[in-house]
Formats: C-alpha cells, structure tokens, sequence
C-alpha cells in the first residue's frame, strides 16, 4: 500500500488531530506559480487542494499583488478557510466573511510626495483605497495607456472593484489608500521608482518585470514597511503555524521566500529566484505546488500516525 492509500485510511483521525499537530503554514503566490499560463486554476489544482485542507487538515493560503475583485473568483472552489494576503500584503482578505482585515494605508502625505514624482515624469498612477469592508475604489486621473484600458475593461464589471476615472480629485479621499499602482514599460517604471526610493522615505516601492514579457513592468507603492513576508509573518502568528513554506516565481517573492523556513520555486521561475529557493519543482502547468504540498501533509501525517517521525 502506498503511503497516500494508507494516510487515506486515517483521514478522519488526522482532520480531528489539526490542534495537535506541528502546524505547516503553506503559502503561494498566485500568477506564474499556482496558475497556469491561462492564468487560472486548474481542476487538479483545485481538486488537491481541496483534499490538502478539507481531508488532511493542511494550512493553505495566497499571497499576491492581486486585489479580492479577481483573488475571489479565481480561488471560488478552493475550499479556503485561511485569510488571503492580497495587494502585495498591504491587506488580508476573509473568504468566510468576504471582507477586508489587518489593511495597511497610506497617509495622505505619502501619496501627494508620490503623485508628485509620477506628475515629473508624465504619468498618474492608480490610487486604491478600501471603501467599506469589501469594496475597493480605484482611483485615476488623466488619459489611459492602451495597457491601461485593457486594464480597466478586464475588471470593471467585478463585483468587488469599482473604477472612478478621470478623477481630478483621485489624490484627496477619506477612504484608506492601500496601493498606488502603475504599469508600463519596465524601464520607464524603473526611472520613477528610483525617483521615488530617492525623494520619499516613507513608502515600500515594489518594481518587477511581466511573467510573459520582461520589457514590460508593475510598479507598487505601498506604507512603509509592507510586504508579502509580514504579513505571512503576522498569519503565521495569529494561527499558530511553527513553519511556514512559500512558492513562488518572480523577483516579488524572493523576500517572502528569504523570510520563510523553507521556499520553492516552480521550474518557469526566473534565476533569482530560484537561486534563492529551498528547492525547484516543476513548472506551474504541471500543478506542481499543489502536488508538493499534498504530498508533504501526506509524508507528515504518515509519520504522525506511525510514530516514525
């Protein structure tokens, strides 16, 4: 019998036995790593880790750049119970009460010294701000990018985002700002962001290339201090978990990676961050993360369950 047969035949001692337990916190990123190139979940990945939480008690989340108005349809059969690290860890998002927890804002003299860079160099950036407990506004001013449009026209009819464009007004609101966001060329966006790391010291600037096309880029601005890794850090704690495990693929994950007991990096994932992983799997179309932490609970509730640790 094989050790997934076998840790079957227990499935009902080990959900029972989740408080007992050493608790191993899995986390992973989203695009290029748990998605596949269509980015969306497949039904192996889905089915996984399903049987990961709801069988063998397994602790899974994400942590992305992405807000709840795309997390939320994409992960919808996951049956998740642990909060999300959404909007590069400036919020965490609550999949039973489908609303906004431990956000991250902006004061508002950060975002004009912000605005004011990106008003140097031609450009606005988006402004998002948590309007109530599960509504994000997101604000712009001037004329969009053909990137940009197609942007707005991917999400704006989500249920959970709202856009108010050419918003004269897009720096001042009383909502709380959690991100200002930009995309373009990736050189371009380099620029500002230097600009920004020079001239304004109260912010974390996060600039990174495109998964499919590195001339490309995503600049985010976030308070000082905000990252994927604390907020796993603070997950980590509210929950209880004495090891974390991370997966992800572009250059936006090595400081979680850097933070975690032990990192994974899928194969299409660039150099840097596989140089900086724990260990490569396969590729994300392979549903390797799912697989690995499947296979992980298995091997542990295995030796949980024969005392031979």
């Amino acid at each position: 019998m094989d050790i997934k047969a076998k840790c079957g035949t227990f499935a009902g001692y080990m959900a029972q036995d989740v408080e007992k337990k050493a608790k191993t916190l899995y986390v992973s990123d989203l695009d290029g790593t748990l998605l596949g190139n269509d980015s969306q979940l497949s039904a192996g990945t889905i089915a996984t880790l399903n049987h990961v939480i709801g069988d063998l008690g397994g602790l899974f989340t994400v942590a992305t750049a992405r807000t709840p108005a795309t997390v939320v349809p994409l992960m919808q059969e996951v049956h998740a119970t642990l909060p999300f690290i959404v909007i590069g860890g400036s919020a965490m998002w609550n999949p039973v009460t489908s609303s906004y927890e431990h956000t991250r804002g902006i004061d508002n003299a950060t975002i004009n010294s912000v605005a004011d860079v990106f008003d140097r160099h031609g450009l606005h950036p988006f402004i998002y701000r948590r309007h109530g407990n599960n509504l994000l506004h997101t604000h712009h001013y001037g004329p969009l990018s053909a990137q940009e449009k197609r942007f707005v026209e991917q999400r704006q009819h989500l249920p959970l985002k709202r856009f108010l464009l050419d918003d004269e007004d897009y720096r001042h609101n009383d909502d709380e700002a959690l991100l200002m966001f930009a995309m373009n060329k990736y050189a371009v966006l380099k620029a500002i962001a230097t600009d920004i790391q020079t001239n304004v010291d109260t912010c974390t600037v996060m600039l990174y290339h495109d998964i499919f096309d590195e001339s490309e880029g995503y600049l985010e601005i976030f308070t000082a201090g905000t990252s994927k890794a604390r907020a796993i850090r603070e997950l980590a704690r509210q929950i209880g978990a004495q090891r974390v495990v991370v997966f992800g693929d572009n250059r936006n994950d090595i400081a979680m990676m850097q933070a975690a007991d032990h990192s994974v990096a899928v194969g299409n994932a660039f150099p840097e961050v596989k140089a900086a992983a724990s260990e490569v799997i396969g590729p994300n179309t392979a549903d390797s993360v799912a697989r690995w932490i499947e296979e992980s609970e298995l091997k542990t509730k295995f030796a949980q369950f024969t005392g031979n640790p």
